[in-house]
């Protein structure tokens, strides 16, 4: 039997390079930033060898405060992945934009270090805890570009915004505690199925709810969103796109599977009403953004709606779907937030859709990988884009919401249009402006066609992350 430290060693590697950086960075200063992204890497890698010795156990530490499981081990894989392709993509990046202090860095590690608890617990006192380290890092992150106006307002915004948001979590949380007597979440679904609760824990639902809401971005708590993800640095734009969302949905789902099962036929219709609002408002707001972070934003949003598509039903035996659907979610957006990067240059972003007017032209390879990544987005075979929408739209035909599938193939539809528009400036659309050299490093285009070969192989050979993610819901059961 391992002891509570082994259990988490993933977690203490990261917390260990994390501090070190800090100290690196203090000491050296400038000079530190070329060496502060090779030991980032170092310290991704050596926390992903961990989570791959640790990935057949099932075990708690620390008193039942820190659970490790099937679904732990598998989304903590994809955060270090996710990880290292930002941090790979951030190298040159940083060198470039000369505007990112040396602790960006660190930021990132303990962001990362906030997902992995967030995933790993079953406590809701530890989900808050690493709800906040994801949280601020995040915010201090999204104001690095210190001279830029922007980015100070998308720092401001997102930290006032998520204060209120974690009010809310922490009085959801009292409200629990208070009614049950615990903070673990499988105490709540005994109490529920046992008929013992109250109009308190109700509210309590649904404040943790309005909480995870707004981490995921699901309207009406979308607000900073559009604004954050244009203001701050892109490489933090793509880190917020996957990690952050992908650790939020997956922490809503253990708090609703485990927690809530029994009454989340109850909230079927809110959650549906949700979905569909969140789907159709991005898709249409979407259609008229003419700067690309901005329509990315709103393509966040509107893929948080079809992933709540699959989390409506209740299912648990189909919730694998989400599971899938979020490391598709995860190399598309990576991918194009990195060609985003590519476009930009110091003092010089390059963010509005003229800029890629004719890209084909110049830089044809390029032009490809984005087109790739804005059809996965679309949701054309072969790519995994498309098997992620039909794992979810499928599974809520089979759970009997046939109308909530239409509504989402109906908005994967209107999507289409402004994907498909930029791809049309691209290749059919004589250049309106002067971009002058780009810069293609190797590091960006690395990270381009790890994303593009993920991309295809999860479409092409779907049955694979499959079969992970079906084990990995199996905690549920």
């Amino acid at each position: 039997m391992m002891d509570d430290l082994s259990l988490v060693m993933p977690e203490v590697v990261l917390c260990g390079f994390g501090l070190l950086l800090l100290l690196i960075e203090a000491f050296l200063g400038e000079k530190s930033k070329s060496l502060l992204g090779i030991l980032t890497l170092i310290a991704a890698s050596s926390a992903l060898f961990f989570v791959l010795r640790l990935s057949r156990l099932n075990g708690e530490a620390f008193f039942g405060l820190y659970s490790l499981d099937p679904l732990a081990s598998l989304i903590k894989g994809l955060i270090l992945v996710i990880l290292v392709l930002i941090t790979v993509a951030s190298i040159r990046y940083v060198e470039r934009e000369n505007a990112i202090a040396g602790e960006y860095y660190p930021l990132l590690i303990f962001s990362t270090l906030g997902m992995m608890i967030m995933v790993s617990t079953t406590n809701l006192l530890t989900i808050f805890i690493g709800v906040e380290l994801m949280s601020i890092s995040v915010y201090v992150l999204c104001g690095m570009f210190r001279e830029n106006v922007r980015s100070a307002e998308a720092s401001l915004k997102y930290f006032l915004l998520g204060a209120f948001a974690s009010a809310f979590l922490v009085y959801g949380i009292s409200l629990l505690y208070g009614s049950t007597g615990s903070l673990d979440i499988r105490a709540y679904s005994e109490a529920i199925s046992a008929g013992n609760y109250s109009s308190v824990l109700m509210l309590g639902v649904a404040l943790i709810t309005v909480g995870f809401a707004f981490k995921i971005a699901l309207v009406p708590f979308h607000m900073w969103t559009p604004d954050v993800y244009e203001g701050a640095p892109t490489s933090v734009t793509a880190f917020m796109a996957a990690g952050v969302k992908t650790a939020a949905f997956v922490t809503f789902l253990r708090i609703f599977y485990t927690a809530f099962l029994p009454v989340i036929k109850d909230w079927g219709g809110v959650l549906w009403l949700i979905a569909v609002i969140t789907m159709s408002y991005a898709n249409l707001t979407a259609l008229v953004q003419e700067n690309i972070k901005r329509m990315l934003a709103y393509s966040s949003i509107a893929h948080a709606g079809y992933i709540l598509v699959a989390f409506v039903t209740g299912e648990r035996s189909l919730s694998s779907s989400i599971i899938y659907y979020l490391f598709a979610y995860a190399f598309m957006n990576i991918g194009a937030f990195t060609c985003v990067m590519l476009m930009e240059r110091k003092g010089e972003e390059n963010l509005d859709i003229d800029s890629y007017a004719g890209l084909s032209g110049k830089h044809p390879l390029l032009s490809l990988c984005l087109s790739i990544f804005l059809l996965s987005l679309t949701g054309v075979p072969p790519l995994a884009g498309f098997m992620a929408k039909f794992y979810v739209f499928s599974t809520a035909i089979k759970a009997g919401y046939v109308w909530l599938a239409i509504i989402g193939v109906l908005n994967s539809v209107v999507a289409a249009y402004y994907y498909l528009r930029v791809i049309m400036y691209m290749y059919f659309k004589e250049p309106v402006k002067e971009i002058g050299e780009i810069d293609l490093s190797s590091p960006y285009f690395l990270v381009v066609f790890i994303c593009i070969f993920f991309l295809l192989y999860l479409g092409i050979f779907p049955r694979d992350l499959t079969l992970l993610a079906e084990g990995a819901v199996s905690v549920f059961f």
